[in-house]
This record gives structure tokens, C-alpha cells and sequence, in this order.
């Protein structure tokens, strides 16, 4: 299994692994573990690149939820983390959580889902599939990240998304290329998004809950009430879209400190 990209913070005996969503990368996540750190010195916070993101290794051909899930596992491993761990994912970080649970669930103290529901759904429907075809139709390298830049806002995409998506960009030969293999993210998303976890939450085998944005869409009304009568609650954060990390973050640590130990 190849050694992901990661860091910690804290050196409690709390293990809690912070999972970040698609194309993003650990460092997406650290002001959360800062923030809730300040809140619980009793955690000790990996953040880990999963694989195919960041600074980790490529995804092997064919690689599924559980390809990610089984190297995030290992991470907290080689980390020297003690078992059971908490599992934090936002978006394709939960899924993740899901798929660890559902291949070790001894391993897996609780799971908290931030915006995103166990259910299969359907890519083309995704609103990452939209900022995904834009990525992948980018020019393979570019004279500097300001040309790249250009690209991603001529096709309508926001400055900021722009410049989140640049985040995967290194700087060699005199000229800007990728560091992702955007065409195995690209399979990687459509398989995550068409796997089905409701198994997984309605076993009860792994306490979970879930915090949604009440601007977002991935987590639906229909999806909050079958999580709530699974025995997993649904907290959910006012006017917040997809990236509660960033609509809403005092509300996110405070949902996340009142999240429970006891297994």
C-alpha cells in the first residue's frame, strides 16, 4: 500500500483523522483541526492527501472508494495512531469514512459525514462533475500559473475556484503542469459517486452523524430523515453551501465539539 502525504496536529490519545473532498488535500482541512483543537487537546489530528490528491501517490488502475479508504487505514497505521479512530470527512472524505467502516469497522470509533450522504448518485448530476469537465478539457501545461488561471475564468469559473484548482499545479521546466493524473480522478469520481454506503450507516455498527449545509444540495430532506431514523442525527448549518469549512466555520466547530466519544 503506498505511504500517503500527512501531517498532525495535537498529541492527544484522541485519534481523529480529517478526510478532504474531491481535488482538494489535507492542508484544505487545517484550520478545522486547529480550530477544534483549541476546543479538544485531547485529539491528536492526521491529515492526510488521500491517494491521487495532493502530494500522496497516483491511484493505482482501477482504484475504488475502497483502493482510497484501505491507504487512509494504513496512513493512520504508520502514523502510530491507536485504534479506534474517529473518521471527519467532507464530501469524498465521507464516503471514504464509510468504506473504511465498512471494511474494518473495528477500527472505527464514530464517523462524522460534513455534507454528504451515504446514497449512489448519478455523476452527471454533480456539481463537481461541471468544475471536472472544465479541469480535465485544461491545457496539459501552461507558461505560468497566471495563464492557467485565465483558462479556468474564461470558461466561467469563479476566481476562487480558479485558484483552488491551481493548488494542484507544480512549477518544473520552466512552465506549470499537473501534479494530479486528472483522468483517474475523473473514474475515481463517477465510481464514488455511483457507490452505495447506506449499508454501512444502517447497521449501526459505527456511530455516525452527519452536518449538512442548509444551501447545499447533496444532502437532501428524503436523504436527512432516512439518516435520522438509521440512529445517525443531522445537524444542519443555516445558509452554508457544500464547503462548510468555509461558509460556516464557528458553526462547524461548535457541531464538531458536541460530537460524541462513547463507543
Amino acid at each position: 500500500m503506498p505511504a500517503l502525504a500527512s501531517f498532525t496536529l495535537g498529541s492527544g490519545s484522541h485519534a481523529t483523522l480529517l478526510l478532504h473532498g474531491f481535488l482538494g488535500s489535507g492542508k484544505n482541512l487545517r484550520t478545522v483541526a486547529q480550530r477544534w483543537l483549541d476546543r479538544d487537546a485531547e485529539r491528536c489530528f492526521l491529515l492526510p492527501d488521500l491517494l491521487g490528491h495532493g502530494e500522496s501517490p497516483p491511484l493505482p488502475p482501477d482504484a475504488t472508494t475502497d483502493t482510497v479508504a484501505r491507504a487512509v487505514l494504513a496512513c493512520a497505521s504508520k502514523a502510530g495512531l491507536l485504534d479506534p479512530l474517529s473518521l471527519v470527512g467532507h464530501s469524498l472524505g465521507g464516503r471514504v469514512a464509510l468504506a473504511a467502516a465498512r471494511i474494518e469497522p473495528g477500527r472505527v470509533r464514530d464517523i462524522v459525514l460534513l455534507d454528504i450522504a451515504p446514497g449512489a448518485m448519478d455523476p452527471a448530476e454533480s456539481g463537481t462533475r461541471q468544475v471536472l469537465d472544465v479541469l480535465l478539457a485544461a491545457p496539459e501545461a501552461a507558461a505560468d500559473r497566471r495563464e492557467m488561471r485565465g483558462f479556468f475564468t474564461g470558461q466561467g469559473l469563479s476566481p476562487a475556484l480558479a485558484d483552488w484548482l491551481l493548488m494542484n499545479l507544480r512549477a518544473e521546466g520552466g512552465q506549470v503542469t499537473w501534479r494530479i493524473d486528472r483522468h483517474a480522478l475523473a473514474a475515481l469520481h463517477d465510481g464514488f459517486q455511483r457507490d452505495d454506503l447506506w449499508s454501512v450507516v444502517e447497521s449501526r455498527a459505527v456511530p455516525t452523524r452527519c452536518i449538512r449545509g442548509g444551501a447545499s444540495r447533496y444532502v437532501n430532506d428524503a436523504d436527512a430523515a432516512r439518516m435520522d431514523a438509521a440512529g445517525c442525527p443531522v445537524t444542519t448549518l443555516g445558509e452554508a453551501g457544500h464547503y462548510l469549512h468555509v461558509d460556516a466555520l464557528d458553526a462547524l466547530i461548535d457541531a464538531l465539539a458536541r460530537t460524541p466519544r462513547a463507543r
